[in-house]
């Protein structure tokens, strides 16, 4: 009889458990990794309110921004850059290889409305894309406006990545967060074979779009 009261006590037990076991959410997949296997963070949890509105409206940048090149003067050959100022050019497989970059910046749009430059097409500077624990990490090396920051998985398409700007003869550009009015939000892009862009929407001056060609060395 007590062997039977036992029996049935694992038995009920068992069942709860099962129950508790079916009811609970499955835990949620992990994130992608670097190179060590650590797990990187979501650029979402990190992004601030602002940022996050710049990233939300860059169709809006890019449709602002290419009225006003096509239609305001500017300076340098903006016929010339083809795919680069498609907003639709984006090609799958967009992780770029780790390295030493050749790199021009091409700002299209003006805050200042009509009075300004429609379009800038700069000369060719130097960049790099390093491997770091917490993922890759874009700078800009030369040039008075040097943008850098870590860039984070997100589609097929494309990486955002999260940064801010060292100006004239400042160091390397501070961790993202640390000066608002520094910071910046851009879409990394393939755009060739050996060709990336840089996509920044609503910069903090000049331009209404910064685009940051990429060609590895």
């Amino acid at each position: 009889m007590r062997a039977r009261l036992r029996l049935s006590i694992i038995i009920v037990a068992a069942a709860a458990t099962l129950a508790a076991c079916a009811s609970a959410p499955p835990p949620p997949p992990p994130g992608p990794t670097g190179p060590t296997g650590a797990v990187l963070r979501d650029w979402r949890s990190i992004i601030t309110s602002t940022d996050r509105d710049r990233y939300n409206r860059r169709q809006a940048a890019w449709t602002l921004a290419l009225q006003q090149a096509r239609r305001q003067p500017g300076s340098g050959d903006l016929a010339g850059l083809g795919d680069l100022i498609d907003p639709a050019a984006a090609l799958p497989g967009v992780i770029p290889p780790v390295g030493d970059y050749r790199c021009r910046t091409v700002k299209l749009g003006s805050q200042g409305g009509e009075a300004g430059l429609g379009y800038v097409v700069y000369d060719w500077f130097a960049c790099r894309i390093d491997q770091t624990p917490n993922g890759l990490k874009f700078s800009k090396l030369t040039g008075s406006q040097r943008p850098g920051g870590l860039l984070f998985p997100d589609s097929r398409d494309h990486m955002v990545m999260l940064g801010s700007v060292a100006l004239a003869d400042e160091p390397p550009a501070n961790s993202y967060g640390q000066r608002p009015e520094r910071d910046l939000v851009a879409v990394l892009e393939r755009i060739g074979a050996r060709r990336w862009r840089l996509v920044i929407p609503w910069p903090q001056n000049e331009s209404n779009l910064d685009l940051i060609e990429l060609v590895p060395n």
